[in-house]
């Protein structure tokens, strides 16, 4: 379990990090979502004692990081894959990594075969392309056979297969009552893995809740009907609480009613439907409209 509470963190005059709380549970995989600049990477940064708390706390398992007297075997991170010596093998640089903690060389070799190095694990790291770099960084992250997972963008860099590898194991190593945190910008990608959602924005905890209900809450579901009736089919499902828009002559998107009805309402009119399509809202949705005005680097909109 991760446990933040007032975590706050100021460079200079700049507050990077505003009063956030939050718990990771064990057991799920956790999202971890935010526009650039809205303070995740230095939250992650806290959590393991790479910078320190302005004012606040926030524990692993109850224990400050720089507290664990085996930190690899309590938490696996990956926060920077190029942070590697660029002239030591990948097999070197687990090997070395290993040594601080007594773990065995077959520890090393296990975990060059789950990532999937094991044909350039004897190349230099520096020759790594950013896919081979992000699965060493894995690598590191699972050597001590930690109870707690904190990745930053693993699959930054993945080719499909990889994708799909790392969204099995988190959700296989929260599976095993694991705790996980994982932050990542791709949005289809976090909804096919996340069971709860944290989201943060210029430097707060925007939303903390399971990313079911985080999008049932924060996204408009709505039918798309097509008929050669249209008018006649908006008049009646017309009211006070529907919505209805209409892109072409014979199509409406209609927001207020469900499809049930709608359809209903249509065989008692004898109105023919063409399409009856319900479209509910997704993580993306949900994501862009929490964190709307809290986009601190903004690009211009293509016309």
């Amino acid at each position: 379990m991760i446990t933040a509470e007032g975590l706050t963190k100021r460079f200079g005059d700049k507050t990077a990090v505003q009063d956030v709380s939050f718990t990771v549970q064990p057991g799920t995989v956790t999202g971890f979502l935010g526009p650039n600049g809205a303070g995740k990477s230095t939250t992650m940064r806290m959590i393991v004692g790479l910078d320190r708390p302005t004012s606040g706390t926030v524990t692993v398992a109850g224990n400050e990081y720089r507290k664990l007297r085996a930190p690899l075997t309590e938490v696996g991170v990956l926060l920077d894959a190029k942070a590697v010596h660029t002239g030591r093998t990948a097999r070197d640089h687990l090997r070395a990594m290993a040594a601080t903690h007594g773990i065995p060389s077959s520890r090393v070799d296990e975990v060059i075969d789950l990532a999937g190095i094991g044909s350039v694990a004897r190349k230099r790291a520096g020759k790594f392309s950013l896919g081979m770099g992000q699965r060493l960084g894995i690598a590191s992250a699972l050597l001590g056979d930690p109870h707690t997972l904190i990745l930053d963008e693993p699959v930054n860099g993945l080719d499909p297969e990889g994708v799909r590898w790392v969204r099995q194991f988190v959700r296989h190593a929260a599976s095993e009552g694991r705790t996980v945190l994982l932050s990542s910008h791709l949005m289809s990608e976090m909804a096919q893995t996340a069971d709860h959602v944290i989201v943060m924005g210029r430097g707060r905890v925007l939303a903390d809740a399971p990313l079911e209900e985080l999008v049932r809450a924060w996204t408009t579901n709505t039918v798309r009907v097509r008929t050669p009736r249209a008018a006649d089919l908006a008049a009646a499902v017309g009211g006070p609480a529907v919505e209805i828009v209409s892109s072409a002559p014979d199509l409406l998107d209609i927001v207020g009613l469900p499809a049930a009805r709608i359809g209903d309402l249509a065989a008692e009119r004898g109105i023919p439907l063409h399409e009856l399509t319900p479209t509910t809202g997704s993580l993306e949705d949900a994501y862009l409209a929490l964190t709307g005005d809290s986009v601190e680097y903004r690009t211009k909109e293509i016309a």
